[in-house]
């Protein structure tokens, strides 16, 4: 028997030079999955909470507001705008725009602190706080 062939390997993240499109497509990723799993099961917690009663919403309503259940929604609303900008971005570069690297970049970067500073301003705005 012939002995086989040596496949060439194909690049992974140790050969390439990581960019600010890398982050975002990954980002992408793990927020669509962040939305999916905790988002539903926030979701599912609350509908249960609102059909067996004041008791049960009551308890769903004090770990919301507790520490943990604002950084768990704080963190959801960011991953919503990431994946919405991402979303966008992926759209604009799906009609063959913006594939320069520097337009690609700076993209990939604004998706991120759009999404930081979106998150921002709806939870100043849902805590209250006025200019």
């Amino acid at each position: 028997m012939a002995s086989p062939k040596s496949r060439p390997l194909s690049p992974h993240l140790t050969i390439w030079r990581w960019g600010p499109h890398m982050v975002v497509s990954i980002l992408h990723r793990a927020t669509g999955t962040a939305l999916s799993v905790a988002g539903l099961a926030l979701l599912t917690w609350w509908l249960m909470a609102l059909a067996q009663g004041p008791e049960a919403y009551a308890i769903f309503d004090k770990a919301a507001r507790g520490p943990v259940g604002l950084i768990v929604l704080v963190g959801l609303t960011w991953s919503f705008f990431q994946h919405l900008l991402s979303g966008i971005r992926h759209l604009v570069t799906d009609t063959g725009a913006a594939f320069e690297i520097r337009v690609n970049k700076t993209s990939a970067i604004l998706t991120i602190v759009g999404s930081i500073l979106l998150t921002i301003v709806l939870w100043a705005w849902l805590m209250g706080v006025r200019p």
